[in-house]
Formats: structure tokens, sequence, C-alpha cells
């Protein structure tokens, strides 16, 4: 780890402040926030961040720490642990995705470290973005290439993918989030503003050191998830090579709409197998105004994965992504809510 610059402002304004006049002092200086550390530290370890500067946010925790329900939605603390959310009570009864995701994440240690806002914005464990005696990774080095392709790519995407990059996103609460229509309120130099969760994460495309739509010096505030009917018969399925401490290499985040058997709505998201957290609109189409059965189910799944790009170790994924998300369509519709 190199020389760095550290400061822990006691605000979300004199965070946001420090951050404005760093920038503005120079627009490309390396500095970065630090929430809980526990992807950030990683990845400074490895000399894959080399920030001159390190503002630590952790003090935002008492301020942006809550977990609160007003009727129409819940109110989610961008520095809440994960733990915390996990474990709260009407996110286990109302949001169950929501629990779950972030209960099967990491370890019991990290989970009472990590921050929700952290937590949406971890890098990818792509072994080559990782290795930086790896020269070609167009996420780590602008224009170098990118090895995967090429490579051993067993955890990499089959969806959202493009020939500058195949990434996974490796997150698990996002999947939650995105199945959801959460939106996020975000801080910086100018001003607050509100987007739609889905409008985070950027797909690779042609540049994807680019990863998310935040303005320079912007942090996550607050999540806001409504708490409609589809919210409460929801479940988030994850497949990994071990039962705990793993990523994902499939996983599904389901919230459904049923009304005497039939599908009113559907909402699924689908983890481990894209570069981004992935809306699969496509197979919640297939599923509108249908009976959920094992027919209708497998039908959806295909839907989801039709456009995947899978490589030389990773095909397995598309049909591991579509007996994940039948077996999560199924639970789910099997589920009673709570009232």
């Amino acid at each position: 780890m190199r020389p760095f610059h550290y400061s822990r402002p006691p605000s979300m304004v004199e965070a946001v402040v420090e951050m404005r006049d760093v920038l503005a002092a120079d627009p490309h200086a390396s500095a970065t926030f630090l929430a809980g550390g526990t992807t950030v530290l990683d990845l400074m370890k490895l000399e894959v961040m080399q920030p001159s500067r390190v503002i630590d946010l952790t003090a935002l925790r008492q301020e942006f720490g809550y977990i609160r329900r007003d009727g129409a939605s819940f109110q989610l603390g961008a520095f809440a642990s994960m733990a915390e959310v996990a474990a709260h009570p009407d996110i286990i009864a109302h949001v169950p995705v929501i629990a779950q995701s972030l209960s099967l994440a990491a370890s019991a240690q990290l989970r009472n470290m990590a921050s929700l806002g952290g937590n949406v914005l971890q890098r990818t464990r792509c072994a080559y973005f990782r290795d930086p005696s790896w020269g070609a990774c167009n996420k780590r080095v602008p224009g170098s290439g990118c090895a995967a392709l090429e490579g051993a790519n067993r955890a990499h995407a089959v969806l959202g993918t493009s020939a500058h990059c195949i990434a996974t996103y490796p997150g698990d609460f996002a999947q939650a989030l995105l199945a959801l229509d959460a939106t996020i309120v975000v801080v910086g130099p100018r001003g607050s503003r509100t987007l739609p969760f889905a409008a985070l994460h950027r797909l690779p495309g042609t540049t994807p050191h680019l990863e998310t739509h935040l303005h320079p010096g912007e942090i996550i505030a607050e999540f806001i998830v409504p708490a409609a009917p589809w919210a409460r018969r929801s479940l988030y399925l994850k497949i990994r090579d071990r039962q705990s401490y793993e990523f994902a290499v499939a996983s599904v985040a389901v919230a459904l709409d049923i009304d005497g058997g039939t599908v009113r709505e559907a909402r699924i998201a689908l983890g481990g197998v894209a570069s981004v957290p992935w809306r699969a609109g496509e197979a919640e189409a297939a599923l509108q105004g249908l009976p959920l059965s094992d027919e209708s189910a497998r039908t959806a799944a295909a839907a989801a994965f039709a456009d995947a790009t899978p490589h030389a170790h990773n095909a397995f994924k598309v049909a591991l992504g579509q007996s994940t998300l039948v077996r999560a369509l199924l639970q789910v519709a099997s589920m009673e809510p709570a009232p």
C-alpha cells in the first residue's frame, strides 16, 4: 500500500466540500471515499487503487444509518450496516428479498462493517482486474484490452458484456433493489438528486472503467424501497461454489404479485451472470397474465437468457441461470406473504 492523505469529516456537508475542493484543485485527483472499507482497502493493498487522498465517511453512520418506514416506502440510510438491515424485523417480514440478499453476502464480520452504499458500489472480482501483473484490463487500464476474453473466464458474465470487458458484477443487495424498483438519493458538489437505482450502474460498452453514473464527488445517502404488494412475496436465491463467504455463480431476486394463481406483475433481477445488476424484462413479460407453473417459469427463464453471450469456460451459466430462475419463481409462488 502506498502513502496517502487521510481525513475523516464529521458530516455529509464537510465530506462533500472536501472532495469538491480536491477536485477543483485537480479534476484528475486520485481521491476516493471510504465507507466500510471492505473493498477499497483490499484494492489499495493490491495496488489496483492508488489514491493520494482517502476521505473516510464512517462518521456518517450516525446520521445516515437509519431504517425507516413511512407507509409508502422504506427509507434505508446508505451508511446502515448490512447486518443491521438484514436482521430488521420489518425488512424480514415485508421485503424478505432484501434481508436474504444481505444475509447471504460476505461473512458475519464483513456484514457488520460494510455499509449499504459501499456494497452496491463494490468492484468486480475479476482476477485480471485485481492483479496488476496482468497488463490487459480495460477496467483498470483503459485501452489495454481484456485478458478474460481468451483467458480463464468461468466466473465471468454472459449478459451485458462487450468486446472490451466481460467482468461480472459481484454484489447481491443490488439485485434486490433492482427487482423492487428502488430509488437512491445522492449528495454531491452540485447538491442532491434522486434517481432510479436501475440508472446507477453503467454497461461496460467501450468504457468499462466508468462503472456508474455518479458525478464526481457524489455520495449515496439513502435508498428508497417501495412497500408494494409484490415486495412481500419476494425471495433471493443464490447459487455458489460453497455455502458461505462466496460470490454468486448465479443468483435471482424475484418479487411477484399473484392473484388466484395468475401473475399480475413479476419483477426479476439476475446476479452472478451479468456485467451489471441485470433486470430480466423479457422474463417478466413472458409471465404477465399467466398462471405460474413449471412450464411458464421455464419459458420465462429461456427469455431471460435469450441474448446471453457465453465464452469458453462459462457457457454452463446459461443453463444454471435458467434453472436458478425457475426454482426461484416456483418458490416465491408457494410463499405466504406477510399481511
